[in-house]
Formats: structure tokens, C-alpha cells, sequence
């Protein structure tokens, strides 16, 4: 049973198209980095161009200027080259043929939040994360499958998990999805995997309903799960190097067909 404490925002028509005018703008953003995403550009170029983007469209980049436990992200995006997992920091560092990066962002807009990631190919890379980035892609899709009225957040954590782990890889414990509304990180929780009988009291069993906007979003890593924060604060790498991958969609239950606003 989920705690009856745990309570989960379920949005109004109005507030649902407000999610997904957010949702568009940053589906539009991934799109439009998609051709810049090459060997020898900078990912501070990437953030600069993300942020006229978003700008210029009418929105806020919503990661600049939040903050966690007194630490301020200073950029637009999150970019995560090779074994960082999440919240990469731009910088003038150059992008590599044959390296694997996440591209993280956030949108705010209206009074409303959006939010998606993708992991993209720097040129040709090893068949090894070809298959890395293919199964998170498909961990993703059948995790969403089971976003719909009735079922429950352990249902999409299952689906991720057991798709990832059935081709040998693992699915990161110390990040998780969220919900999404009128904050970017709103209840519940959205773990990737079936915590633990001692941790579900963190990661709630709740029950899904119409209405209700999630951001689902698997962190896979090539070897193990295990995972540290570089000195920068922000940035989470695989303790043992390989690489990982990361995508997400912010979802809205919509009956029985969920509907993924952040699609392109």
C-alpha cells in the first residue's frame, strides 16, 4: 500500500496543456542539438545554443539556478559524455568521435515545467554502446507502456529493470525519475528498478491515475551500477569507467494510452 502521506499532483485539462506547451519546447531543443552534436564542438557551445533556443521561444531554462543543498547549477543543459551518468557540467571540453552523450534539459514555461534527456552517438561508436544506448532506448518504451490508469509506479520500474538486466546491464539505484507539474521534481519518485523491502517506505508503490504528469527516465550503465559524484558536486560517473547511457520522456497518464509530451 502507498503511504497516505505521499501526495501526488493530478493536473486539470488547463495544467496538462500548460505541461506539454513546456514539453514541446524542449522536445524542440533535443531535436534542433541533434546536428550539433559532432565531433569538436565544445558542450558549452551546446548550452549556449540551448539556452537561445529555449529563450527565444518563451521559456526558462529550468535548470539554471537550481539548487540542491546549497549548490546553484549554473547552465541550461546537462551534458554527460562516456561513464558520467548524469548532470555533466559544460564546458570548453570538445566532443569526441566515438563517445556517447547525454543531453539533459529542462524547460520552464508558463508557470509549467518539462523536462527529457538523450543520449546521442558522437559520429560511429562501438557496437557495445550501440547495444547500451538500444536497450535503454527500449528499456524507456516498455516503461512507459506501463504508465496508464491503474497500474502502479512499481510497474514501470519492473518493466525498465528486467528489460535492462535480461541483456546484462544494470540499471542505476541512486537516481530515479520524478513527478512533474508546476515544479520540475514533484512526488513520487519513479525508480528504475523494484526497490527492496527496506526501501520502499523512499520509493512509494503509488497508484497511477489520469491526470497525474511523470518524468520516466532509465540510467543504464555498461558494467556495474555503482556510481560516484565528481568534485564539481553535480556530476555522477559509473565507479568503474564503462560507459552509460541515459534517456527520458515526460509522461501523462492518460487512461489506458499514456501520452509522451516530450516526443520528437
Amino acid at each position: 500500500m502507498s503511504p497516505v502521506n505521499v501526495r501526488v499532483p493530478v493536473h486539470d485539462a488547463e495544467a496538462i496543456l500548460k505541461i506539454e506547451a513546456a514539453c514541446r519546447v524542449v522536445a524542440d531543443v533535443l531535436q534542433h542539438l541533434r546536428s550539433h552534436v559532432v565531433p569538436g564542438v565544445e558542450t558549452l557551445e551546446l548550452d549556449a545554443i540551448a539556452e537561445d533556443f529555449i529563450r527565444t521561444r518563451g521559456g526558462e531554462p529550468a535548470f539554471k539556478g537550481y539548487e540542491v543543498d546549497t549548490k546553484v547549477y549554473p547552465y541550461t543543459l546537462c551534458v554527460s559524455i562516456d561513464e558520467e551518468v548524469v548532470h555533466g557540467m559544460p564546458s570548453q571540453r570538445v566532443l569526441k568521435e566515438g563517445q556517447i552523450v547525454s543531453v539533459d534539459v529542462g524547460v520552464k514555461l508558463d508557470g509549467y515545467y518539462g523536462d527529457s534527456a538523450y543520449t546521442f552517438a558522437v559520429g560511429g561508436i562501438s557496437e557495445d554502446k550501440q547495444r547500451l544506448l538500444d536497450v535503454t532506448q527500449e528499456s524507456l518504451q516498455l516503461g512507459i507502456e506501463q504508465a496508464v490508469d491503474g497500474h502502479r509506479v512499481y510497474d514501470i520500474s519492473r518493466a525498465v529493470q528486467t528489460c535492462v538486466e535480461n541483456q546484462g546491464f544494470s540499471v542505476v539505484r541512486e537516481l530515479v525519475g520524478h513527478g512533474i507539474g508546476q515544479h520540475l521534481h514533484e512526488e513520487p519518485p519513479i525508480p528504475n528498478f523494484v526497490p527492496g523491502l527496506l526501501h520502499r517506505n523512499r520509493y512509494p508503490n503509488v497508484q497511477l491515475r489520469t491526470g497525474m504528469a511523470i518524468a520516466i527516465e532509465p540510467m543504464v550503465n555498461l558494467g556495474l551500477f555503482h556510481v560516484h559524484t565528481a568534485r564539481d558536486g553535480w556530476t555522477v560517473y559509473a565507479a568503474d569507467g564503462k560507459p552509460s547511457a541515459h534517456f527520458e520522456h515526460t509522461v501523462v497518464i492518460d487512461g489506458t494510452t499514456p501520452r509522451i509530451l516530450t516526443e520528437w
